[in-house]
């Protein structure tokens, strides 16, 4: 009996202490209201995005930002949507607000860095934005078979350089203020900063391709060779790396070697890009590298002799390399010495001696 009324009295008890709760801090209370009104317009904006219903998306996440503006997710999904429709202005202030309400937010200050340097023309801001995130200490957890975020925190890490170092070689070539010793400077860091994106994002294409390039801009012509080559390893059936060095060798005058890599770059472009303007202009570069060399050896008739051998050839690999998505595939029958061709840099003895870590001289410090 005692216990049945002392549960009544701590039930009035509890009652009136809400009541006075409410009426002391009505605020806390419409926020809390809020804020679930918030999270639930913010599913369904979740919901309607995994269905690709975007417009639907933009307006749940917009409501639900109004009852809840600190739902960082909620804007950095915002964000990745005005990208999608290449409203970068309203893209940035999205990801101002995630990063707002979770300065950790790796992901939202890595894409609001992208967008700043590549779409806005914002070369510093991005940078500060690259430098946040390899200042922000996460705790790392490794728990065999059950979690590990070391792998993801390299990564992040890893990008973050290599974006830092497509800032600084951006504003080296627009900034109209950077010239002259400053746009050296941009160059070296950007140099700088890519190297140590190869250190953490092994065997990765575009981090290999962009120091090469850091090093043509620069003048280092043999670090840029070295850079292409790894590249080509890494990625034999992409066309830049093969084009870019094959412009550098002709500027060292290597013109053999450079008509080697002009040609498998006139085969990928051809595979890979329609456009017959594009295409006229590698096989007139393709030309003119043959009449340098023709000149050079006096040998006029060093086309015209492996004419045929080089026509087959390369019709053979057309019909086996394609294009799918933004990716290189080989069909099954592929004639594996033809890939192993293609990723050979048979120049890369003319930058270095054989049996040395290519690697090794690619990430020593140089500044």
């Amino acid at each position: 009996m005692n216990r049945r009324i002392f549960s009544k009295i701590f039930s009035i008890l509890f009652v009136i202490a809400f009541v006075v709760t409410v009426f002391l801090f009505p605020n806390w209370y419409v926020t809390q209201i809020n804020k679930v009104r918030g999270m639930y317009l913010v599913w369904k904006g979740d919901r309607a995005l995994r269905k690709l219903e975007i417009q639907d998306a933009i307006g749940y996440y917009l409501k639900g930002l109004e009852f809840y503006p600190g739902h960082y997710s909620a804007w950095f999904n915002l964000g990745n949507i005005y990208v999608l429709y290449e409203d970068y202005y309203s893209a940035a202030d999205a990801y101002e607000n995630a990063i707002k309400y979770n300065p950790n937010y790796v992901i939202a200050r890595m894409n609001y860095g992208i967008i700043s340097a590549e779409r806005l023309g914002d070369f510093d801001g991005a940078i500060e934005q690259y430098n946040t995130i390899l200042g922000i200490r996460r705790k790392l957890v490794y728990i065999p078979y059950v979690f590990n975020n070391l792998k993801s925190y390299k990564t992040n890490i890893g990008l973050a350089y290599y974006n830092m170092g497509v800032a600084y070689r951006q504003k080296s070539i627009y900034e109209e203020n950077a010239r002259g010793y400053q746009e050296e400077l941009n160059l070296k860091k950007s140099i700088t900063y890519y190297k140590e994106a190869i250190k953490i994002l092994k065997d990765n294409y575009d981090a290999y391709y962009n120091l090469g390039l850091a090093f043509q801009l620069y003048g280092d012509l043999r670090s840029a060779g070295l850079a292409y080559c790894r590249a080509i390893e890494v990625e034999p059936l992409n066309y830049d790396a093969h084009y870019n060095l094959a412009l550098l060798l002709r500027e060292l005058k290597f013109y053999k070697e450079a008509i080697v890599e002009m040609q498998k770059a006139t085969l990928l472009i051809t595979e890979t890009d329609r456009s017959s303007y594009r295409q006229q202009y590698v096989f007139q570069v393709l030309n003119d590298i043959s009449r340098r060399y023709m000149e050079t050896k006096g040998r006029i008739n060093y086309l015209v002799e492996n004419e045929n051998e080089n026509e087959s050839t390369m019709e053979a690999a057309a019909k086996s390399v394609n294009f799918d998505n933004g990716h290189f595939s080989m069909d099954s029958d592929f004639d594996q010495s033809m890939y192993k061709n293609f990723r050979k840099c048979g120049s890369l003895k003319l930058f270095i001696e054989e049996g040395v870590d290519v690697d090794e001289i690619l990430t020593r410090q140089t500044f």
